[in-house]
């Protein structure tokens, strides 16, 4: 299997463990010029922008910690595009998720960082 089956399969996995645990999925693998994100859900009164990582074992650290301040900051510039295309009022509460899936272990990372941007 190659990287980019692998990367769809453990998205997959996020958005049916998301699923069962009350996020309502809006969008997957949204693109603009700007880069993409995973997932795009209601948790709550929360519009969240999941980031999915995977790692097979720690070798190259773990799944979370590949999700760096440059990542980041691109994920925010997305999501400010993604805010004014689908008109989110600027009252809509954001949060910025990591799926991080090291093995067959999955872990839900709320909050796992603030908004860089504008």
């Amino acid at each position: 299997m190659n990287t980019r089956a692998i990367g769809a399969d453990k998205e997959e996995t996020a958005c049916r463990y998301l699923g069962a645990n009350g996020v309502r999925i809006r969008e997957r693998n949204f693109r603009c010029r700007q880069g993409e994100i995973d997932i795009i859900g209601d948790d709550g009164a929360f519009l969240v922008f999941f980031e999915v990582k995977y790692r097979k074992d720690n070798s190259k650290g773990s799944a979370a910690e590949a999700v760096n301040y440059n990542k980041q900051t691109k994920i925010c510039r997305v999501c400010d595009y993604y805010r004014m295309l689908r008109h989110c009022p600027d009252t809509t509460p954001i949060r910025f998720d990591v799926v991080a899936i090291d093995g067959d272990r999955i872990t839900w990372h709320k909050n796992a960082f603030y908004y860089h941007g504008r």
